[in-house]
């Protein structure tokens, strides 16, 4: 099986949800200058810590409605993990980090919720492990309505100041998607279905169905491989192979399917 294609199929898969939403305010995301220190990381007074994140909670609320549905929905599935995070962002805001910005708060917490039990999504239903991939679709389909170039570099992972602005514009979006990923969470841990991974019999499948929607092979090889088409391809031509990547994989047989989302998720979990 080429490990490369795997690698890459991930990075193709690779959206603003809980597995992977933290490229997405990079720019926000905390330096050396204003992260914690050790000490403080792990001793705050309590009644100052609880003040802050109270304070932290009320923000988000107030701010981002979007976004705290994520947070509640953290809380309930995860309640560890919440009060880990939540302790977290007022630790650092009682040593003089700005935590003013909402959108890096939702991108650190689904980071840490990522690294910690992002695995258990690949071990999740049909449905909540294929709803993953229908809201990376919505986000490919929201962003090329706005901007070809945002939804290539969506497609490959990448950012720009263009794309966070889109990100805080479309917040109800951004947090859809997180909660999809925290919804495979909790289905993986529930059900913890073990998937064998796509074998070379499944990636011709793909291929054979992407060529069947009118992909050349020069455009299959840029989705699935990475390779650098010369001539390049159009971000309005690569946006569109984008989007018909993620319908003709939803259309796949279900094992076969199944086993490519599942393997997509766990790459992106282990990242």
């Amino acid at each position: 099986m080429d490990i490369l294609r795997l690698a890459l199929l991930s990075l193709a898969a690779l959206i603003a949800i809980i597995l992977g939403i933290s490229f997405l305010f990079e720019a926000n995301a905390p330096t050396e200058d204003n992260a914690p220190s050790p000490a403080l990381a792990s001793f705050a007074p309590d009644e100052p810590l609880r003040e802050t994140r109270q304070k932290i909670e009320a923000q988000i609320a107030a701010e981002a409605p979007d976004y705290a549905r994520f947070f509640d929905r953290l809380k309930s599935v995860l309640p560890t993990e919440y009060d880990a995070i939540l302790d977290r962002f007022a630790k650092q805001s009682l040593e003089g980090a700005d935590m003013s910005n909402v959108d890096s708060l939702l991108s650190d917490a689904v980071r840490d919720v990522r690294l910690s039990n992002g695995i258990l999504a690949a071990k999740a239903d049909s449905a909540a492990l294929s709803h993953i991939f229908d809201m990376q679709l919505k986000m490919m389909q929201a962003l090329a309505a706005r901007d070809a170039r945002l939804c290539v570099d969506f497609l490959y992972g990448g950012a720009s100041e263009a794309f966070f602005e889109f990100s805080a514009q479309n917040r109800r979006l951004v947090s859809g998607m997180a909660i999809a990923g925290l919804e495979a969470i909790s289905s993986g841990r529930r059900n913890k279905i073990e998937r064998q991974p796509p074998n070379d019999a499944d990636f011709n499948e793909l291929e054979s169905a992407l060529k069947a929607q009118g992909l050349n092979q020069a455009e299959i090889a840029a989705i699935l491989d990475g390779k650098t088409p010369d001539p390049p391809i159009a971000d309005e031509r690569m946006c569109a192979v984008g989007q018909t990547y993620l319908k003709t994989l939803a259309a796949l047989p279900e094992p076969i399917r199944l086993r490519i989302y599942g393997l997509a998720v766990e790459l992106m979990a282990r990242s």
